[in-house]
């Protein structure tokens, strides 16, 4: 009888972990490296008080931080002793380095604004066999991209990026929208503002180009870029030949949505952070700007499984640095293709030295 009784108990926790359910009594153990951005404590909350009508958020704890911060980035370091004291509050210790955060914890969200120090520390961390997850940008080059998702495959380790944008309700609610159809073109609108220290989408115009490829899926060839000190207007060509656009905003006023093209009829997204609008009736409901990738993240900690195919990610980058070229070329269309081959000689190179 205590056989038996072993070998059900056995079997109920293997299918609680192989269903992505991690048990109460035992959480998966969160750190976090780099707390200047505020998604860090966001996580946090949504981590150890979801919702109730979301289970999908349970079985996470995050207990042990390095603040991080960047010495010539003076945000970064405001901003870790902003949210600093709301984590200490909310049970989570804070370290003096990253290896002591990496002895204590299971699965390490890297959230710093900074894309700069992501590969050095995404390095550190995978080599740790942590399986990571990477606040925007996932890095501040191309070629740094690729060689994270090269570190992960080289330590067996998963690791996925994404902006909060792409895990909108207003946004990926479009995919199989009631109006829409089946999506044939998509026109993306945000803020652009621009830093000196990352490339020019890679700061904040990241989020727009997510919820580009959230709307339109992979498959972009080719990228043009329009460019005035106040406006961007980026086009990408798919290999189906459908067409995505991205205006970025400078001047005026700043929102966040798109206009997506169908077989059935045209629509609006949802605002971000909300549900899409269906037949012009936008449902009620919590704001969730931050949920929905949270949402995901828990899944990924809890299952090793990746949301997002590295594949994309790293065609997304090429396709914010592929517009970086157009406008070096002013304004002449460059492949897709082109960009990820030159920086996949760079990093190959890198790794050889």
């Amino acid at each position: 009888m205590r056989a038996l009784t072993l070998v059900l108990v056995t079997a109920a926790i293997t299918g609680l972990l192989h269903s992505g359910t991690a048990l109460a009594a035992d959480p998966v153990r969160v750190g976090i490296i780099a707390i200047d951005n505020y998604q860090s404590l966001a996580f946090t909350q949504l981590f150890h008080k979801p919702p109730e009508d979301n289970p999908d958020l349970l079985g996470l704890k995050v207990i042990a931080a390095w603040p991080g911060g960047s010495p010539d980035l003076e945000a970064t370091i405001t901003d870790a002793e902003r949210w600093r004291e709301h984590l200490v509050k909310a049970g989570v210790s804070m370290e003096d380095s990253v290896d002591a955060v990496l002895s204590q914890v299971d699965t390490v969200m890297l959230m710093t604004a900074d894309g700069r120090p992501h590969l050095p520390l995404a390095r550190q961390i995978l080599k740790a066999r942590k399986p990571l997850y990477i606040g925007r940008p996932m890095a501040a080059s191309l070629k740094d991209v690729i060689e994270i998702f090269d570190l992960a495959k080289q330590y067996d380790t998963p690791v996925f990026s994404c902006s909060q944008h792409r895990y909108s309700p207003g946004f990926i609610g479009m995919r199989n929208h009631d109006e829409v159809g089946k999506v044939q073109g998509c026109m993306v609108y945000g803020g652009c503002p621009i830093e000196p220290h990352h490339p020019d989408f890679f700061w904040h115009a990241v989020h727009s180009f997510e919820t580009l490829y959230t709307i339109m899926g992979p498959g972009a060839v080719s990228v043009t870029r329009a460019y005035t000190p106040d406006t961007e207007l980026v086009t990408a060509v798919w290999k189906d030949g459908r067409i995505g656009t991205y205006r970025g905003i400078r001047k005026g006023a700043i929102k966040y949505s798109a206009l997506v093209f169908g077989d059935k009829g045209v629509a609006p997204a949802g605002k971000y952070g909300y549900a899409a609008p269906v037949k012009g009736v936008v449902p009620k409901g919590r704001y969730m700007g931050y949920e929905g990738v949270a949402t995901q993240i828990a899944k990924f900690f809890k299952t090793r499984k990746l949301p997002i195919p590295p594949a994309e990610t790293i065609e997304l980058f090429a396709v914010m640095e592929a517009a970086h070229e157009s406008k070096r070329r002013d304004g002449s269309p460059v492949l897709v293709e082109e960009v990820l081959q030159r920086a996949r000689k760079a990093v190959d190179a890198r790794a050889e030295k």
